[in-house]
């Protein structure tokens, strides 16, 4: 995710707070709830320490963490940084005596790669690995070998009988390699209506889904076509985090089968196959978001082979925990992820290949050491609170997802909690972005503290990005645990949102999961620290209140959290 800063600065600072809050209160009625009204006690500004975000989003994003790749060095030295803060700050041990919960990983690397080699009758088509196409494998296989598998165009991938919808109805494509359009079938519409919530992503657009449904069909191969726009990245972003070690959770003996292959290409290679094909990469696009699309078969294979070495390692996600003073075993989260992507592929011109991940989210994990010193100092709130900092975000939110199936603290104890990732310093703005609005009871605490703190709130300017789906909150809510993701708004004191779009675009562009992505010591803070000031409002608010949040009526995890509720007496 990126985030974007905010201060009261210039002419901003001037407006009045009447307005403020009536700006505040309008931006989050288009959130839209007829949920009732929680218990919201007010809360006093945190004392927040922005040398402790300095501090440590410099040391984290030196080359001497060599990109904090889980099962490094990189590791140890982060863990070690993090319990050390921790513990200074005042928290207690977050898993009984100790201050970290194991993850087990295995970490698959793989190397030689062939090109990918499509043959049509006669015809080879040759691509080579990285700039064209990359592809990994998920199986623990000394050699991946993907011999004249045949192709298969399934639109976009999706199997969704609750939306009437089946891209893999009538045709089997067991040992064959499916070819699938990356996010879903009405990302390009300008509203939220659709049978995949309009503009907005849903699950069935991420890459994760699409993988584990092309497996769960029983497909030998996958390969996403990559596109700039839909995927909300370029195809540096896909060849750097693709390439090199790849973290993946420990398979048990029972484990569902997956997919000999997972890869990506570039759109105009998939343009140049389905040609040979015979077929038109715009038309069958086009065919893929209508309900009566059939897959296609392309009368071609795939063959491309790589060798594989494996180390099965565990990783570490760190907790700490301020005990409450009246009700200790009701938990509020606030979580951030530790891990990037160690060292990038390819590297930069200049030959750093570093991935320093000062942005994301070197800026996250400080967060959560500057928001329990904050706490610490106000003394324990009615309800505990509990400072999760997770591994393998990037490899796919695996920390998050094993904390959410292992919790140390029960789900249906833990009240709510509040996702950071990647605070972008960019300057100050009018606005902050809200992602996954109108979801949650939640939003009734961040209505408060907008107000509190004289914020606005503006939806989500890339629906289509599927933020929601892409960092650690979402392994919590698919638990049905409510948590909001608040980020920072684009609309720029100095230069509007055409200001704030360009920085977050040259984010994305040269620095995101890249070698640029490093801490500069001209950074201007304050715009963080008031984004800061957010999270710590809600927490505090959260961890006062008496009231057990839920998804709204309708919402696709309400079920979960009333079924999770009703399995005990205790907490909600």
């Amino acid at each position: 995710m990126i985030k974007r800063s905010f201060k009261f600065a210039g002419t901003f600072a001037g407006l009045a707070a009447g307005a403020l809050a009536l700006s505040a209160c309008e931006d989050m009625a288009m959130m839209g709830s007829d949920e009732p009204a929680l218990d919201i006690p007010g809360v006093e500004p945190g004392d927040l320490s922005e040398a402790t975000m300095v501090d440590i989003t410099r040391q984290l994003s030196t080359d001497e963490f060599g990109g904090r790749m889980p099962g490094t060095k990189g590791e140890e030295l982060t863990v070690a940084l993090l319990t050390e803060r921790f513990e200074a700050a005042g928290l207690q041990p977050g898993n009984g005596d100790s201050w970290v919960q194991e993850v087990p990983l295995v970490e698959i690397t793989g190397n030689n790669f062939a090109p990918l080699t499509i043959t049509s009758g006669e015809t080879d088509l040759v691509y080579d690995y990285g700039s064209e196409w990359t592809g990994v494998t998920y199986r623990e296989d000394a050699q991946t070998q993907l011999a004249n598998s045949e192709l298969v165009f399934v639109g976009y991938g999706i199997n969704a009988p609750e939306r009437d919808w089946n891209d893999y109805e009538g045709v089997d494509v067991t040992g064959k390699t499916v070819v699938i359009l990356v996010n879903d079938p009405d990302w390009e519409t300008e509203g939220l209506d659709g049978t995949f919530n309009g503009r907005a992503m849903t699950f069935y657009g991420r890459w994760t889904y699409k993988y584990e449904e092309a497996a769960r069909q029983g497909a030998a191969g996958a390969i996403i076509v990559h596109d700039t726009d839909p995927a909300s990245y370029g195809w540096n972003v896909v060849e750097s985090s693709w390439g090199g070690p790849q973290a993946y959770p420990q398979r048990g003996d029972n484990a569902p089968e997956m997919t000999l292959l997972n890869g990506w290409v570039q759109k105009e290679v998939a343009r140049e196959i389905l040609a040979a094909a015979g077929q038109d990469l715009d038309a069958l696009t086009a065919a893929a978001k209508t309900e009566d699309f059939a897959a296609v078969e392309l009368g071609m294979t795939a063959s491309t082979s790589f060798e594989n070495t494996f180390r099965s390692f565990t990783s570490q996600n760190v907790i700490g925990v301020l005990p409450g003073s009246e009700a200790p075993d009701e938990y509020v989260l606030h979580t951030a992820h530790w891990d990037h992507l160690g060292t990038c592929n390819p590297p930069a011109a200049d030959g750093d290949d570093i991935c320093n991940g000062a942005v994301d989210n070197a800026t996250g994990t400080a967060a959560l050491v500057a928001l329990a010193e904050a706490h610490s100092k106000a003394g324990a709130p009615r309800r505990s609170l509990v400072f999760l900092a997770v591994t393998a975000e990037e490899s796919g939110l695996l920390g998050a997802y094993y904390y959410a199936a292992n919790p140390i603290y029960p789900l249906n104890q833990t009240v709510g909690g509040v996702n950071m990732d990647a605070f972008l310093v960019a300057g100050p703005s009018r606005d902050v972005t809200v992602v996954g609005p109108g979801k949650s009871q939640l939003d009734q605490f961040l209505e408060a503290a907008l107000v509190a703190d004289g914020r606005v709130a503006t939806p989500n300017p890339s629906p289509e990005a599927g933020y929601y789906y892409r960092s650690d909150h979402f392994a919590f809510a698919k638990e049905g645990v409510p948590m909001l993701y608040v980020d920072g708004g684009e609309d720029l004191i100095d230069g509007g949102r055409e200001a704030g779009q360009a920085v977050a675009e040259e984010y994305r562009a040269n620095r995101y999961h890249g070698p640029k992505d490093e801490f500069n010591e001209d950074w201007d803070w304050s715009g963080v620290m008031a984004d800061l000031q957010l999270m710590y409002r809600l927490g505090r608010m959260m961890a006062m209140s008496e009231s057990w949040p839920n998804w709204n009526e309708g919402d696709e995890f309400r079920g979960v959290r009333d079924e999770s509720c009703a399995s005990s007496d205790e907490g909600c």
